[in-house]
């Protein structure tokens, strides 16, 4: 049994669609939430950039004693969780496309994949499209300024609209059945992806496996909250709070600035 919390990290608020899935599945553990607003997005980055930030987000919830940390970010974990299960004494849960799953569902051998340049242009994302793609056409897109928007706070602008409907264009064209959503900003786009995408298209995200890979380190290395009590959870942002608020809807969760 361990009241220690588990640690989440992203470059932003997207992260939050992951919390939101973990804290539904497992409500009595502790969380700390570590949004880096400040230096999103991490897609465009350098690989050598986004490493770094990463050992200084988990450093971070280190210090915070949690018992696991879930990085909550496409680009990060395919850039740095290798090294960061290498060189640090706690679990590590990552998060990838959901290619697996779309590409042993499509009825017309067509998915799609809006993710960051920085999750498409990894090592680690083609060696997993790389097992699953035969026979299968996948269309990829770059989802170029989606993630500024949503740290602003304009998920539902024009702007978004406007950014979008250029994405799927393409995909729909190609005849897509799956659209998997390569961002954990992503999530928050569905309701007008849903809009936008006919009928037969299936919208995947990570968030429900990520919980359920979550609750399974937990329980193999003996780590459940056991404890009877209401849970605390502590979200941090270098970036402006009132998003993160915002976003979470919740005046019980604890949200504060953090100069970082």
């Amino acid at each position: 049994m361990s009241t220690r919390p588990i640690g989440i990290f992203d470059s932003g608020i997207g992260g939050t669609s992951i919390f939101k899935e973990i804290h539904e599945l497992l409500p009595n553990e502790n969380f700390i939430y570590l949004a880096d607003s400040k230096n999103a997005p991490y897609g465009n980055k350098p690989k050598e950039e986004i490493l770094q930030l990463s050992i200084k987000n988990t450093e971070f919830l280190l210090k915070q004693d949690c018992k696991l940390i879930v990085v909550a970010c496409n680009t990060a974990t395919t850039n740095a969780i290798n090294y960061l299960r290498s060189n640090y004494p706690v679990p590590f849960i990552g998060i990838e496309p959901a290619i697996k799953t779309a590409a042993l569902n499509t009825k017309t051998n067509t998915i799609g994949i809006l993710a960051t340049k920085g999750t498409l242009s990894s090592d680690l994302f083609h060696k997993t499209t790389d097992l699953y793609r035969h026979n299968i056409k996948v269309i990829e897109q770059v989802g170029e300024g989606i993630v500024p928007l949503i740290e602003a706070g304009k998920t539902d602008s024009p702007e978004m609209k406007n950014l979008l409907n250029v994405y799927v264009k393409t995909m729909i064209d190609a005849n897509i059945d799956h659209l998997v959503l390569g961002c954990t900003h992503y999530p928050y786009l569905i309701p007008m992806l849903s809009k936008m995408l006919p009928n037969q298209v299936t919208i995947i995200d990570s968030g429900r496996a990520v919980a359920k890979q979550t609750k399974a380190v937990l329980e193999q290395n003996n780590l459940f909250n056991t404890q009877i009590g209401t849970a605390t959870h502590h979200f941090y942002s270098n970036g402006n709070p009132e998003i993160l608020k915002s976003i979470l809807a919740n005046e019980l969760f604890l949200v504060a600035a953090l100069d970082f």
